[in-house]
């Protein structure tokens, strides 16, 4: 028999002297799968071939360091460095692990990784560390089996209490920060702020990424992030034009380069160059102010979104602002109020009774029971452009 597996190519399976056979056509015709689960047949009542062995399964470890990793690198290494080194050192945690590396690919329950979850939360690390690990073991599994290597993919279950981070900064608290932070600090904070752009996004932004004269206030370029959505343009608030254009004016009007230059491998700003100076910025605004709340820098970026959703933006919009490839993520910060739900039904209303004199925004139908009844067959005409009489008119 052929049967579909996921959307669209067939398998065929059938018992050969007590054996199962099992294989993939790899093709989409459910005509040619019937030949080719045939043909295989024939060849094993002539003896042309043997009960073929099923693929060896290996481990995973040797799957991480095999397949995984030169995937990741491939992938990754030249366009996000970052997500490399996020596999690369978590594929190193899942091979240093003696009850999870010498296991076969398939045979990794959520119940192992439960347990492994559960020894690393008792060493002592942080959920979210120990989550990662897991995310990456699901995306082994998930290509796993795009690859043919096993049948199946368990369902792993991350851990719950992560912290997420979701801090929202308070227009008090940013303007605290921002008067005493350093000016290149606050300059950079600007730029999160009022974009929402991922830190990484920010580090690399170059001076021919952006057009001064798009739009109203002009507009930042991102050429490249994340995720395949993080290739957008975003545009300025009249603040950042005015903060970056005087950085533009300061450097010397530069045609390209950096527009964050630092002494660093890559050139530019990183994660390593600002943690210290944003620190001393948060514990200078917490003298002036002992209510300010301590942010990371990528609070910035959750602040924007949050806002920009608290403003009415529909949540596609938010995605293509926030560079997101999943809808999902965007979803979090849209909650819609009761009068745009309002708004909504009030608008689908219009669509639904059509726009004539009857259907304002609160529609009054005029015509009574008896009016109706007087019009006689043109009230049927109202309601069915067809001239034949409805039935329960046409027979008396």
């Amino acid at each position: 028999m052929i049967y579909k597996r996921g959307k669209k190519i067939y398998w065929y399976k059938f018992k050969w002297n007590g054996k199962q056979i099992r294989e993939s056509t790899k093709q989409t015709n459910d005509k040619i799968a019937r030949q080719m689960e045939s043909a295989h047949r024939t060849s094993l009542a002539k003896g042309e071939v043997g009960i073929r062995e099923k693929q060896k399964v290996p481990t995973l470890a040797e799957f991480c360091t095999q397949r995984l990793e030169p995937w990741a690198k491939a992938t990754f290494y030249s366009t996000v460095p970052k997500n490399f080194a996020w596999f690369h050192d978590n594929i190193k945690v899942i091979c240093a692990a003696p009850k999870l590396a010498p296991l076969l690919l398939d045979g990794l329950t959520n119940e192992v990784v439960s347990e492994f979850a559960a020894g690393r939360i008792r060493r002592g690390y942080a959920v979210a560390t120990v989550n990662s690990t897991i995310r990456v073991l699901r995306r082994a599994l998930s290509l796993a089996k795009e690859w043919g290597v096993i049948d199946s993919v368990p369902t792993l279950h991350l851990i719950p209490g992560e912290n997420h981070r979701e801090h929202v900064v308070t227009p008090k608290e940013e303007q605290a920060y921002l008067e005493v932070a350093e000016p290149e600090l606050a300059a950079f904070m600007m730029l999160a702020f009022d974009t929402g752009v991922r830190p990484d996004e920010a580090y690399s932004l170059r001076w021919e990424h952006l057009n001064w004269k798009t739009g109203q206030n002009g507009s930042v370029f991102v050429a490249s992030g994340k995720t395949r959505a993080a290739r957008r343009v975003v545009p300025m608030t009249p603040r950042l034009k005015f903060v970056l254009e005087t950085r533009f004016e300061l450097s010397g009007s530069p045609t390209e380069g950096w527009v964050w230059p630092a002494e660093t491998k890559s050139g530019h700003f990183e994660q390593s160059t600002l943690v210290k100076r944003h620190r001393k910025a948060i514990a200078r605004a917490k003298i002036k102010n002992s209510k300010i709340r301590p942010f990371l820098i990528y609070s910035a970026r959750h602040t924007f979104l949050t806002r920009l959703g608290e403003s009415g933006c529909d949540v596609w919009t938010l995605a293509r602002i926030a560079g997101h490839s999943a809808i999902a993520v965007s979803m979090r910060y849209v909650h819609p109020s009761q009068e745009a739900v309002e708004r909504a039904m009030t608008q689908l209303a219009g669509h639904n009774f059509g726009h004539s004199e009857m259907s304002g925004p609160n529609p009054r139908p005029t015509t009574s029971r008896q009016n109706a009844e007087s019009k006689g067959n043109s009230w049927w005409a109202v309601r069915d452009s067809n001239p034949r009489l409805p039935a329960c008119k046409a027979v008396r």
